[in-house]
């Protein structure tokens, strides 16, 4: 019987989440599973990927083949590193303690990894929001200004039309007013 590590799909159209398990070669994708080693989703940025190493360790060293994915994923989190570890305490280059400090100060460094990038991305996401706000102020202030400019406008148009009105009757006045003196 081959056994791979493989990823089982789960989640709606679109919107996709996996389980990490180990199974059968030979049945199907989201079919029986021996072990679930763990989940990943890779709709979040950077991807969450929840994995239980030492389980993971235990089948890469009984045999189990992890498909592309999977491997991409064993690494990242680290369990691939944790085997070769395993592989050179076997071989007697070092002990124990000193893979597990190793594999530690690995998982911490990547770790600062990690949140540097979900760091970077939540500064990107507020520089952006902030300059889509500025560009819409900017843009507000405009339209603001050109209705002003436009109220005036029509504002000056009017007094024009009707200042000739108002010396005519001003004139007209007068002449009305001389007309009753003189009478």
């Amino acid at each position: 019987m081959s056994v791979k590590i493989r990823l089982q799909r789960h989640g709606s159209k679109g919107k996709p989440f996996f389980h990490i398990v180990v199974a059968d070669s030979r049945s199907r994708r989201d079919g029986k599973f021996i072990e679930k080693l763990g989940t990943y989703n890779p709709i979040t940025n950077p991807a969450t990927i929840d994995l239980n190493v030492d389980s993971a360790v235990k089948w890469l060293n009984n045999g189990a083949q992890p498909t592309d994915t999977a491997r991409a994923i064993l690494s990242y989190k680290g369990a691939l590193y944790k085997k070769h570890l395993q592989g050179g305490v076997a071989k007697g280059a070092f002990d124990e303690a000193e893979a597990e400090k190793r594999f530690a100060s690995w998982l911490e460094s990547k770790d600062s990894k990690v949140e540097g990038k979900k760091e970077n991305l939540a500064t990107a996401k507020s520089d952006a929001k902030k300059a889509a706000f500025d560009a819409e102020t900017k843009v507000n202030e405009a339209r603001i200004s050109a209705a002003a400019q436009a109220k005036a406008d029509a504002q000056a148009a009017e007094d024009a039309a009707n200042a000739p009105v108002a010396k005519e009757t001003a004139a007209e006045t007068t002449e009305e007013g001389t007309e009753e003196t003189q009478a």
